[in-house]
């Protein structure tokens, strides 16, 4: 088992500068790139000496040495100055667990430390300028002994908007769809915990990133809704319906909403074998059902199996009393599937006499919107505002997938934004 050092003997010992401490870090991990694990434990050792004693810079100890965010700062511009980020990634399996964490962690402060929210860390600058450094993290989850601390280490480099745009645009977006799918659990939750977090964060460049690639972006996600693995398939959905619903993808959502084959993929889930899928299905089928400007196929398919939907829906989790909400938007749903029908019968057939009373209320409930949601407010260029209202519904918590999260991610600290 490797020593662990003492931080009271690391802040006795300190050198005067960073400079010297990284200096010392970069020539021991070129050596232990060159000797490799089994014969570099002196370099190992050197090198876990040295991330203490950034850790310490950066983040203090519980005996009350606390960073300043100038110092912090300070330290930052001086790492940039040296290529320790570029080789601490590129030997990172050549470490222990234990400074495995320890490298995570600070790797993690380094990309996020800027003077203001305005400008960018000099960590995220020299990672642009370093690309294969986001390769390197990413295709550590090819092995399992550092895919979580790689994971950690990625989604701090696309906390950055420049960073995350570059990965949206690069070639490892498309590799994700294989990276959730591995067998390992822990690996495949905290791949897609980065895939979400890079198709989310960054609300505006996601948007016209899936503008841009619609086509081959559903198209492989779509796969993913077919996958033998339940925790997939849950978690993709969720993921679609948060990207669906929100604001800044109004437009994706109706280019979604208005594909027959979604419609279709839609209906299948309503009936998966588990309830939890048929439930995350529910909240996009409703979408489909709630545009108030749905084409003339998705309202073809709709009335085509209006009977069986009605029939089916009005069983449809029944044992969510509790669940207002969801009981409401479920009677909406089928009240609107119902009015199809009427729709089409009344095109096909003269207008049945009746009492004016009826006909009043007839033209009144046709003339209410999908969906009513008094908690949200219809926004101007809204372009489906009942559509995104509809949708707007009951999301269940957290999948338990998430628990595979990575270890060791820099906490909040008064140096580290």
């Amino acid at each position: 088992m490797p020593q662990l050092f003492d931080i009271r003997k690391l802040v006795k010992e300190r050198p005067k500068t960073p400079a010297e401490v990284l200096s010392k870090a970069c020539a021991a991990l070129e050596a232990l790139e060159q000797l490799g694990r089994e014969r570099g434990e002196k370099e190992e050792a050197t090198v876990r000496k040295n991330l203490g004693y950034l850790k310490f810079w950066l983040f203090g100890d519980e005996q009350g040495h606390d960073p300043t965010r100038e110092g912090v700062l300070a330290l930052a511009q001086e790492v940039v100055r040296t290529d320790f980020v570029l080789k601490l990634v590129g030997n990172i399996g050549l470490l222990d667990f234990e400074t495995r964490k320890d490298a995570a962690q600070v790797f993690g402060a380094l990309v996020r430390i800027k003077e203001d929210a305005a400008e960018r860390s000099p960590g995220a600058i020299y990672v642009e300028r370093h690309p294969q450094i986001l390769r390197l993290l990413f295709q550590g989850y090819d092995d399992p002994a550092i895919a979580l601390n790689c994971g950690s280490m990625y989604r701090d480099c696309i906390r950055d908007e420049t960073l995350a745009t570059m990965e949206l645009y690069g070639e490892d977006l498309m590799e994700f769809f294989q990276r959730v799918e591995v067998a390992n659990f822990e690996i495949a939750s905290d791949a897609f915990s980065s895939f979400k977090d890079l198709l989310t964060r960054h609300k505006q460049v996601v948007a016209q990133f899936l503008q841009d690639n619609f086509t081959r972006f559903f198209d492989a996600f779509a796969a993913l809704l077919q996958s033998n693995n339940y925790v997939t398939r849950r978690q993709s959905l969720k993921l679609l319906g948060e990207l669906l619903l929100d604001r800044c993808n109004v437009r994706l959502m109706m280019r979604y909403v208005s594909d027959v084959k979604n419609l279709m993929q839609m209906m299948l889930l309503l009936k998966d074998s588990s309830r939890n899928i048929q439930f995350e299905a529910f909240h996009v089928f409703k979408v489909f059902v709630a545009n108030p400007n749905k084409p003339q196929a998705i309202v073809d398919i709709l009335t085509n199996n209006r009977e069986k939907l009605l029939k089916y829906l009005e069983d449809f989790h029944t044992d969510r009393d509790e669940d207002e909400q969801f009981k409401e938007e479920k009677a909406v749903i089928i009240r609107e599937i119902s009015l199809l029908g009427r729709e089409q019968q009344q095109q096909q057939q003269p207008p049945a006499a009746g009492t004016p009373a009826q006909q009043q209320q007839e033209r009144q409930e046709q003339q209410q919107p999908a969906l009513a949601a008094p908690q949200q407010q219809q926004q101007p260029g809204d372009l489906a505002p009942q559509a995104a209202a509809a949708a707007a519904g009951h999301q269940e918590g957290p999948s338990a997938a998430a628990a595979g999260s990575a270890p060791a991610a820099a906490g909040s600290n008064e140096g580290v934004s």
